[in-house]
């Protein structure tokens, strides 16, 4: 299931224990970031290598939790210790391939109208 195009996603900003469940990651978004993980925002966690991601989310039915281990490479994490960083869903699509979201280029121009 995919969240619903209104919804916001969220870069946690710093790492993440990725032994944290549900629980433990619930309690950082309230915590670190001050945000309500039950609000149908997505919340994504990276862990100090940098290879492993978690992604939060309630769907409103229940709470998720995804994960991703990169078989080479790492996940692009803002400088940041605190906070958060919004991302679009394509921008999360490029972090979750391991590509740097932070500045894609495009392989042609674009059609100016």
């Amino acid at each position: 299931m995919l969240p619903p195009t209104h919804t916001r996603i969220w870069i946690v900003a710093g790492v993440t224990d990725m032994r944290c469940g549900f629980d433990g990651l619930a309690a950082k978004v309230q915590m670190h970031v001050q945000a309500d993980p039950f609000g149908g925002h997505v919340f994504v966690f990276r862990g100090r290598r940098g290879d492993r991601i978690k992604v939060l989310w309630f769907d409103g039915d229940g709470m998720c939790l995804f994960c991703k281990r990169l078989e080479a490479g790492r996940f692009v994490w803002p400088q940041a210790e605190n906070g958060r960083v919004a991302l679009t869903a394509a921008q999360l699509s490029m972090l979750l391939e391991g590509i740097d979201w932070r500045s894609p280029r495009r392989t042609a121009p674009t059609l100016a109208a």
